[in-house]
């Protein structure tokens, strides 16, 4: 039995490609999908209930998960490691990290939990599901694929206004306060987005140690993924400025091949990105691997992202952020 992949925002432009690739590549597996709006009437959910309709015997089910909510995600967890207790779900063999959030036109977002939006969704949330559900791998253990951007290493990313940064005092990444004027939502969003891309850098190290010093849970390994430029996302279209969305329409898709060319070797389409991250999750490459990833490729991280007394801060500040408690996670060595 291979085993159970959970795959957050399982109806995004990566994630589409990314299951069919997995339902067509690797049926063994059986699929967990969460989606913000499982409702028919979310033409995104639609797409992906059309791509696992076309796959006869495809092992899957469809979650409507925020992961805004920190409550939400914590019964999510809950119910996913109890349905493993039970049999009716395999041990899990994957946690693909994939959900995200930015604005680069408002001011910032904060969620019901009071925490900046898409600090939550990137990396709070996610760390949450992660760390409620390492107990429930198989013996074999298996993979946390975590989703970066060079969006994380300052100067790489052709959108930066400003750097992305972990603040000496890590309560700002989660309260940030009102932006200050003149606002600039376009270049503080997106170093919003771009500091929460390096703390899942720096968080990944850190989960690392840890996995490798349990005995129990050693042979599971995390992974970041820089997944390349996508031409064909929808986040260049969503909640982004009119001019981002033309150039997404006009420049950037038709001109792919020449961006990438000329400009960007990690400009591609989200089917090349998702079925990267497929394999990646079930281990077919680099297993047993640990680290950061650019495309399929070991690589180096952002040098800000490789200090481990701010690992080990962040690490810390996570587990209160995201209600990690010892009695909520099988990771006995997490709060040391």
């Amino acid at each position: 039995m291979a085993g159970t992949i959970v795959f957050t925002a399982a109806n995004s432009s990566l994630a589409i490609p990314a299951v069919e690739h997995l339902l067509k590549n690797y049926p063994d597996y059986t699929a967990v999908l969460t989606v913000r709006n499982a409702a028919d009437a979310d033409v995104n959910t639609q797409r992906l209930r059309a791509i696992i309709a076309k796959q006869s015997g495809a092992k899957t089910s469809i979650h409507e998960l925020d992961l805004a909510d920190l409550s939400a995600v914590h019964a999510f967890a809950g119910r996913i490691a109890d349905q493993i207790l039970q049999g009716s779900l395999p041990p899990l063999t994957s946690l693909i990290c994939n959900a995200y959030h930015w604005n680069l036109s408002s001011p910032v977002e904060t969620t019901g939990d009071g925490y900046e939006k898409s600090f939550q969704v990137i990396h709070v949330a996610h760390a949450a599901l992660v760390l409620r559900l390492l107990g429930h791998f198989g013996p074999n253990g298996g993979r946390v694929v975590l989703f970066s951007s060079d969006a994380h290493w300052p100067g790489k990313n052709g959108l930066e206004k400003y750097p992305a940064v972990i603040p000496d005092d890590l309560e700002l990444l989660v309260k940030p306060g009102a932006d200050a004027p003149p606002p600039d939502h376009f270049g503080r969003g997106f170093q919003r987005y771009a500091s929460s891309k390096l703390a899942v850098v720096m968080w990944m190290y850190a989960l690392n140690r840890y996995l490798e010093n349990d005995p129990r849970l050693n042979n599971i390994t995390a992974v970041a993924i820089n997944p390349g430029n996508l031409s064909d996302s929808r986040a260049l279209r969503t909640n982004t400025p009119t001019m981002l969305v033309f150039m997404s329409r006009f420049v950037i898709q038709p001109l792919r091949p020449l961006l990438r060319l000329l400009m960007d070797p990690t400009m591609r389409t989200s089917a090349e990105a998702g079925a990267d991250v497929v394999d990646l999750a079930t281990g077919a490459v680099h297993p047993d691997e640990r680290g950061y990833f650019t495309l399929l490729e070991r690589d180096s991280s952002a040098p800000a992202s490789m200090d481990e007394g701010m690992q080990r801060r962040l690490w810390t500040e996570t587990l209160r952020w995201a209600r990690i408690t010892r009695d909520n996670t099988a990771m006995a060595g997490a709060f040391a």
